[in-house]
């Protein structure tokens, strides 16, 4: 059964409260999104470890229930 782009950000934001989350469903599907995360958290990790930090949220449905998730990961802008 495919995921709503809605549960995806819920789990993400449930993880990581400070989060910036962007879902869109790239094919209509349910089972192919992209995702933008944005988080303090990701601040001195490198990409591997931001992106295992989204997978870990997702609670194991990556593969099952999500299908395909292009990700991009980034801790936010810091002021001057």
């Amino acid at each position: 059964m495919p995921m709503a782009a809605s549960e995806i950000e819920a789990l993400i934001k449930a993880a990581l409260p400070d989060a910036r989350v962007t879902v869109e469903d790239l094919a209509g599907d349910g089972d192919h999104y992209a995702a933008s995360v944005v988080s303090e958290a990701f601040r001195g990790k490198s990409r591997v470890q931001q992106h295992q930090i989204v997978f870990a949220a997702l609670r194991g449905r990556m593969g099952g229930e999500l299908h395909a998730l292009a990700l991009q990961t980034s801790a936010p802008e810091q002021g001057p």
